[in-house]
């Protein structure tokens, strides 16, 4: 979600770093020091898993409610994956009870620099190539089946990312194979580029505003702003003000260097058919019907739209149809 419209449009491809590249050169935060801003729901964990740079990684975890002979078919883990000025949260207020209830263990994800997890040093939480890479170790080394992937926004790249190299790495494993993916209001493999220009073009004042309320950060001061940029206009005020308090203090970094993401762009197409499902939301702010359009074509699916939800439709009044949405498709996967 960061800075959707800032006129970064580079789009020559370059080499990705290798994943699991974290720099260390000040102390990670002591993570028991820090008091979380999300009070866990009932069912729910807090864990942090170590990665190979010896950073931690923030996992809410909240297992399946249902008895193990409730249903004969095995169902895949889930790992929710956040976009910008997000963090695991997003997830565990709505859909991993949903899920947890559905049957099915979720996991939520806080990347580097966000949430409760450590920072990595320098300006940046890091690259579509090391945020990949620290999904992929927590998948290879916490989870004993394939997984379905869900990302949102720029989360929704990461995973995009994460299934290129997974076709690249079959021997070493580094990249586990997954059951499936599902992108909502996912940033399209291109990056955001075409979308910049298409508002510029044909609404500078809407560009105007997302970039002032994204680029700027005026989304933590005005609630209006917060609301517009990601909620649909029937969300409450006070639903959203303590939403725009959780988005203000889970960003401590911004996840990318937005010239060198787009600078490696566009996302390599897996070599492979994989499970995809694209959802994009109606009165979404920040991204257009033709941004998550490229995606469905990217992995030759047909994408589905809801009416009602707006870009944070996991958080939204109107959060079940996402959820719905999602349950049917994966309900369809075994």
């Amino acid at each position: 979600m960061a800075a959707l419209l800032l006129p970064i449009i580079s789009l020559h491809p370059s080499p990705p770093p290798p994943p699991f590249q974290h720099k260390i050169t000040k102390k990670p935060f002591t993570t028991n020091l820090k008091m979380p801003t999300f009070e866990l729901k009932q069912g729910q964990n807090r864990l942090f898993h170590q990665l190979p740079s010896g950073l931690k990684m923030e996992v809410i975890h909240q297992q399946n409610k249902k008895k193990p002979d409730d249903d004969k078919n095995e169902k895949p883990p889930l790992v929710f994956v956040h976009g910008s000025y997000h963090a695991a949260w997003c997830w565990a207020e709505h859909w991993l009870p949903f899920f947890s209830a559905s049957g099915f263990d979720c996991y939520a994800l806080s990347l580097l620099g966000q949430g409760e997890s450590d920072d990595p040093a320098g300006s940046v939480a890091g690259s579509l190539q090391t945020h990949a890479g620290d999904i992929a170790d927590f998948v290879m080394q916490k989870l004993g089946v394939p997984p379905v992937l869900i990302g949102h926004s720029f989360g929704g790249l990461i995973v995009q990312c994460y299934l290129a190299n997974a076709e690249l790495s079959e021997e070493g494993n580094s990249y586990p194979k997954v059951k499936g993916a599902v992108f909502i209001c996912s940033v399209p493999p291109s990056g955001n580029s075409g979308l910049v220009w298409r508002y510029l073009l044909s609404k500078p004042f809407a560009a105007f505003k997302v970039t002032y309320s994204l680029a700027a950060k005026a989304f933590q001061t005005s609630l209006s702003l917060c609301k517009e940029t990601f909620f649909s206009s029937r969300m409450e005020d006070h639903l959203v003000l303590r939403y725009q308090g959780l988005i203000k203090e889970s960003s401590r970094m911004p996840l990318f260097d937005l010239r060198k993401l787009n600078a490696s762009l566009p996302v390599p197409k897996p070599k492979s058919s994989v499970e995809v499902l694209v959802v994009g939301a109606k009165e979404d702010f920040i991204l257009d019907e033709e941004g998550f359009a490229e995606t469905a074509r990217f992995y030759g699916v047909d994408a589905i739209c809801l009416e009602g939800v707006a870009h944070d439709m996991m958080l939204d009044s109107s959060w079940e149809k996402g959820a719905d949405a999602i349950l049917s498709w994966l309900n369809s996967l075994n």
